[in-house]
């Protein structure tokens, strides 16, 4: 009789070990275009990703646009990010270039513990090319992290 309610209780307290859901989650996206004509070309695109674990998030974006024509070439880039929730958050974004190469780096993460949220985007601009990716990640103590990955390269 005692064996079987060393089993019971053993399998009571895996049964409530086993129900903890982790609450996390990760997820990315990602879209561009690009036309051509005899006289130019043109290519716009970005992607964006957004992480978030145990009351921690972390956002992260890239766009881009680049036009060439007769007249020469135009192109414009944005980035940026953000962190919250956590107890150690953080975010940086940086760009530079000129007209015809330029690069975008974002980065932002919220930490507390051992449960954290991460997201980074790097953009570029290069030849009439626009490429963005995006990495988020998200993990909370007693599980794997779970992890969203999208890349776009649109133009020449």
């Amino acid at each position: 009789m005692r064996a079987m309610k060393t089993m019971f209780l053993a399998g009571a307290l895996v049964l409530g070990v086993g129900s903890l859901a982790l609450a996390q989650s990760a997820s990315t996206i990602g879209s561009g275009s690009a036309s051509s004509t005899p006289t130019g070309s043109s290519a716009t695109g970005g992607t964006g990703g957004s992480a978030a674990a145990g009351g921690t998030s972390a956002s992260t974006l890239g766009l881009g646009g680049t036009s060439t024509g007769q007249n020469g070439t135009s192109s414009t880039l944005g980035t940026g990010g953000s962190a919250a929730g956590g107890t150690r958050d953080t975010s940086s974004s940086k760009l530079n270039g000129n007209t015809n190469t330029m690069n975008g780096m974002s980065k932002a993460r919220a930490q507390d513990k051992g449960t954290w949220s991460d997201s980074k985007t790097h953009t570029k601009i290069h030849k009439g090319v626009v490429s963005s990716r995006t990495k988020s990640m998200a993990h909370e103590p007693g599980g794997p992290p779970v992890k969203s990955t999208t890349g776009i390269n649109t133009g020449k």
